[in-house]
């Protein structure tokens, strides 16, 4: 009401009165006028300044009738001056002086209201007129109403007439102070001493917008105490002893855009606990004591944008009160002890962003299906105990990804395929040993990837995508071998960006220690290089196995840098260390039978490779057959060792290709045996009732039954009621 009324008395003054009137010196003022003011420079502590005016004969006059009321040493003296007479003077002028006030009340004979201004403000004799008043006065009274706030500043506090913002910030406060303008938009009474908030603290503060409750002994929230706050956006009750939010406790704030309840004591929020909040935006919720968040919690929330969630005891993400959040963006889930992440676990946040998950350290494992639904564009899963990479490839709009502080160990082949927006990628301090080429293969627009602090000895140019987006690898505080497969970060141009952390040489020798950017051409020329791997085998040819024993064929090469060892089978299969089943690779070279058979019979290839080249050797394998009794024996068991890895590993999916070995003698043992179990079956079957009739005795062969035949009506009703019953003879077979 107030605030409507200054704007129509501003838009009135500024039509009506003319900005330039004639001044008024101080020495041209009337004596009884300077005496007042003089009155009111000396003494510095004047309570009250009123003055009012009057008409005359139903005409606008320009005689005041001003009323002086003065306080000195808690003793009031009245001056009044009658009938004043200013011809043709501005009154601004007239009244105008710089007078240290410590509030003053504006009064007119109407009572339209009182206004007041803060201690230590240099202000003007403030003036309301009544509805009646003169033209001249409209002018001066929107200044006024927009620099006096409604009641004098609590002593205890900071009053800002710009901003008209009131801080009691540390002032050991017990309780909400009185006296506070009504006009305040802003209210800081964090880290004081309040212990409850109800309906009577703030119902006089209509224009609140905002109003920070931060750091006090606050332990329960009143329903509606701030029902008359409607413009409130701002509610800060961060770090206080609230245990429950009740319903109701934020009814009336519909405009609240910001609501921080951090560091609190809550234990449980209740369905509906915000429902009259459709325009809140940001809620703070970390540092709880979170253990339930009811399936309803958020319903109304259709607004909210951001939500974090740290250091709460929940064990599970609570799917269904998240899926109420159909404008979430942003997403921070801190320091939870959550050990699964279940399936669609973020289900109904189409929006959703940004989401973070930071601090899981119970997190082994991430479903294929939890990201299922969402839009990206950044995901970070921080400092958790994952120790294989989560399947990505369908956040086709993601642009940064973090998997900083795991325990993941190999950058699979792949793992970004299609992935044409990720633009950056960090996997810092994972211990990470390798990465397989190919595995940025897709990642076309990759700019920054942060491999620092891992145990990465090279990173090899199949790694990457042809094109050259990439513009800053970190890869410091790695044990690099500086050998030919780097040579390529070398020869690049333009260089690369290394950041802060600059990449050194642990291997040869002579590098030991040189940054990479150090390294000139002849070192390059004479270090950076890599030699052709040479097999070795130990093994005597042709190799001899028993059948269903173990066996193993021993291949060892040297090279530099040191090359990978497979081997490849006479059914031209590939095994390496990574395949598994009746035949695996060991990391020494070594390819072992777990249960040798017959049809491994053949001629084995061992293939040692490295960057500088590949170099093979053949191993001819017999394996001695068993007799048929004997081979029986092994023909199922058989089964469960002769499936063969693929060396097909995409974003942690493993493809295997399963052989089922069978030929005759296992099919006519197998269908021999299948028969006689059938067989055996229905023929204790068989015994069973044999036996069970055997104990029930004679039976007689035949049964005799007799009945009674209906009645019927008709003429020959009469013989069949004398008949009698009728006997029937039954013989069982």
């Amino acid at each position: 009401m107030r605030s409507v009324l200054a704007e129509l008395l501003r838009q009135t003054a500024a039509t009506v009165i003319p900005p330039s009137t004639l001044p008024i010196s101080r020495a041209d003022r009337p004596e009884g006028l300077r005496t007042v003011m003089d009155a009111v420079h000396r003494s510095r502590i004047a309570q009250t300044l009123s003055l009012y005016t009057h008409t005359s004969g139903g005409r606008w006059d320009t005689a005041l009738s001003v009323a002086v009321v003065v306080s000195l040493n808690e003793k009031w003296m009245r001056l009044k001056l009658d009938k004043l007479k200013l011809d043709q003077v501005n009154l601004q002028n007239v009244l105008k002086g710089s007078y240290q006030l410590e509030s003053a009340e504006v009064l007119h004979r109407g009572g339209v209201g009182k206004l007041g201004w803060n201690k230590g403000h240099d202000v003007h004799v403030a003036m309301l007129f009544s509805p009646f008043s003169c033209a001249l006065g409209l002018s001066l009274l929107p200044l006024l109403l927009f620099q006096c706030p409604a009641h004098a500043c609590p002593a205890r506090c900071e009053c800002s007439v710009p901003t008209r913002s009131v801080s009691c910030h540390r002032r050991r406060l017990v309780q909400v102070p009185e006296g506070i303008p009504i006009e305040t938009r802003a209210l800081d009474l964090s880290k004081n001493r309040l212990r409850i908030v109800t309906p009577q603290n703030f119902s006089s503060l209509l224009l609140l917008e905002e109003l920070d409750l931060s750091n006090n002994l606050l332990s329960s929230v009143e329903p509606g105490s701030f029902r008359t706050q409607p413009r409130l956006r701002s509610l800060r009750l961060r770090s206080n002893q609230l245990t429950l939010l009740p319903r109701g406790a934020l009814a009336g704030l519909s405009e609240l855009t910001l609501l921080d309840v951090s560091q609190n004591r809550l234990v449980i929020l209740l369905d509906y606990g915000f429902e009259e909040q459709r325009r809140l935006r940001v809620l703070e919720l970390s540092d709880n004591e979170l253990v339930f968040i009811a399936p309803r919690a958020f319903s109304g929330l259709a607004s909210l944008r951001s939500l974090t969630l740290q250091r709460c005891n929940l064990s599970t993400v609570p799917t269904h009160a998240l899926a109420h959040l159909h404008g979430l963006t942003s997403l921070r889930l801190r320091d939870l002890g959550i050990a699964e992440l279940q399936a669609h676990a973020f289900k109904g946040l189409p929006r959703l962003k940004h989401l973070e998950v930071d601090r899981w350290p119970l997190l082994e494992g991430f479903p294929t299906s939890a990201l299922q639904g969402l839009n990206l564009s950044t995901l970070s899963i921080t400092h958790t105990n994952l120790t294989s990479v989560p399947v990505v490839t369908h956040l086709l709009y993601l642009t940064h990804l973090n998997l900083s502080y795991s325990r993941i160990r190999i950058l699979p082949a792949g793992w970004l395929r299609g992935m044409d927006r990720l633009e950056v990628v960090r996997v810092r301090k994972s211990n990470l040993l390798s990465v397989e080429p190919q595995a940025f293969q897709g990642a076309s627009s990759l700019r920054l990837l942060d491999l620092c602090y891992n145990r990465l000895s090279t990173l090899e140019r199949s790694v990457f995508p042809a094109s050259e987006a990439l513009q800053t690898l970190l890869v410091g505080q790695n044990p690099l071998v500086c050998d030919c497969r780097l040579r390529w970060l070398l020869e690049r141009t333009p260089p690369l960006l290394y950041g802060d952390v600059q990449p050194e040489c642990s291997a040869p020798a002579p590098l030991a220690g040189k940054p990479l950017r150090d390294l000139m051409e002849p070192q390059i020329s004479r270090y950076v290089i890599c030699t052709k791997p040479k097999v070795v085998s130990m093994a005597t040819y042709p190799a001899q196995a028993e059948e269903g024993q173990r066996a193993w064929l021993y291949c060892s090469a040297d090279g530099a840098p040191p090359p990978s060892v497979s081997w490849l089978t006479p059914h031209r299969r590939h095994i390496t260390t990574k395949s598994t089943g009746r035949m695996v690779v060991h990391t020494n070279g070594s390819l072992e039978f777990r249960m040798a058979e017959p049809q491994d019979s053949g001629m084995y290839v061992c293939v040692a490779s490295n960057p500088a080249g590949n170099a093979t050797l053949s191993i001819t394998v017999a394996v001695k057959s068993s007799g048929i009794r004997d081979r029986a024996l092994y023909a199922n068991r058989s089964f469960l060792f002769d499936s063969d890895y693929n060396s097909s590993l995409i974003n942690g999916t493993e493809e295997y290709t399963i052989r089922v070995v069978l030929d005759f003698t296992t099919i006519l043992v197998s269908t021999a045996m299948g028969c006689l179990s059938f067989l055996g079956v229905v023929l204790f079957c068989f015994l069973l009732l044999f036996a069970w009739s055997r104990g029930k005795g004679k039976h007689r062969g035949s049964v005799d039954i007799q009945y009674v035949p209906r009645k019927r009506k008709g003429a020959n009703s009469e013989l069949t009621e004398t008949s009698g019953p009728r006997r029937v003879n039954m013989k069982m077979i």
